[in-house]
C-alpha cells in the first residue's frame, strides 16, 4: 500500500510540486523541500477527499426512494446519526449546518481508519491535519454565528450577561475561544499517535491475536475521536447561532 501512495506522492510532485512552490514563495513560505511540498499525508488527504466526491456522487446519481442502494443505506445512516446529534444540541435550525458536520465526521472517520490499512501511517497522526481541521471549525462556526446574528449581537455572546462583567468576560472569552483550536488540535492528534504507537507496539509481537487486537484498539479510537471532533463542531455552531438574553 505504501509504495501506491509513494508512487502518488512522486506524482503530484511532479505535476503540481514547481507551481506550489511557486506560490509558497510568494507568501514568503519556503518549503523544506523545494521541488517536493507534497508529503505522503497530503496524498492520504486528497485519496479520502477524492473517495468521497466519488462517493456522494453515486449516492447522488442513484437515490432511490422504492430501491435504496448500499451507498445511500451508508450515506443516509451518517446522515440520520448526525442529524440526531445536532438536533439534541442545537434543537430547532440544525438543518443547515448538517453538510459540513456529516462530511467532518466522515472526512476524519477515513483519515483515522487509513492506519489500519499495512504500513500506511495516520494522516490526524501528523499535527498539521488536526490543526488544519481546527481551524476550519473555528472559522466555520464563527463565521455562521456572524451571520446569524451580525456583529453586535454576536459579540454580546462574548460579554456576559450584565454589563459591569463585560470587561472581565469579553478577552476570557476571546482566549477560551482560540483555544479551542489547541484543544481540538492536541485532541485528536495526542490520541491517534498514541493508537498508532499501540498498534506498532502489538505488530511487534509474534502471537497472531495481538495485533489483531491492535487494530480493534485503533478502530475503537478511530471512531470515538472522529465522533468527538464532529460533536464539539456541533455544539461551537450551537452556541455560535444561539441567541442569547443580555442586560448590556
Amino acid at each position: 500500500m505504501t509504495i501506491w501512495i509513494d508512487f502518488l506522492t512522486r506524482l503530484l510532485n511532479h505535476w503540481f510540486g514547481a507551481p506550489i512552490d511557486s506560490v509558497l514563495g510568494m507568501l514568503g513560505i519556503h518549503p523544506l523541500r523545494p521541488g517536493r511540498p507534497i508529503n505522503n499525508t497530503l496524498t492520504e488527504e486528497l485519496l479520502v477527499f477524492a473517495f468521497l466526491v466519488v462517493f456522494f456522487t453515486v449516492v447522488r446519481l442513484s437515490l432511490s426512494v422504492e430501491k435504496p442502494g448500499q451507498a445511500q443505506h451508508l450515506a443516509e445512516l451518517a446522515h440520520e446519526f448526525v442529524d440526531n446529534q445536532a438536533e439534541q444540541v442545537m434543537g430547532h435550525g440544525h438543518a443547515s449546518y448538517l453538510p459540513v458536520l456529516t462530511c467532518i465526521l466522515i472526512f476524519i472517520l477515513l483519515l483515522n481508519c487509513m492506519g489500519l490499512l499495512p504500513g500506511v501511517e495516520t494522516p490526524t497522526a501528523n499535527p498539521v491535519v488536526p490543526l488544519g481541521l481546527a481551524i476550519f471549525t473555528f472559522v466555520y462556526y464563527n463565521w455562521k454565528g456572524l451571520r446569524k446574528q451580525g456583529v453586535v449581537g454576536y459579540l454580546k455572546h462574548f460579554m456576559g450577561p450584565v454589563w459591569w462583567i463585560a470587561p472581565l468576560m469579553f478577552p476570557i472569552e476571546i482566549i477560551s475561544h482560540l483555544a479551542r483550536m489547541l484543544s481540538l488540535t492536541v485532541r485528536l492528534f495526542a490520541n491517534m499517535l498514541a493508537s498508532d504507537l499501540i498498534t506498532l507496539i502489538f505488530f511487534s509481537m509474534i502471537p497472531l491475536a495481538l495485533p489483531i487486537v491492535g487494530l480493534g484498539l485503533h478502530a475503537f479510537v478511530a471512531i470515538i475521536q472522529s465522533y468527538i471532533f464532529m460533536l464539539l463542531a456541533t455544539i461551537y455552531v450551537g452556541e455560535a447561532t444561539a441567541h442569547v438574553e443580555s442586560n448590556i
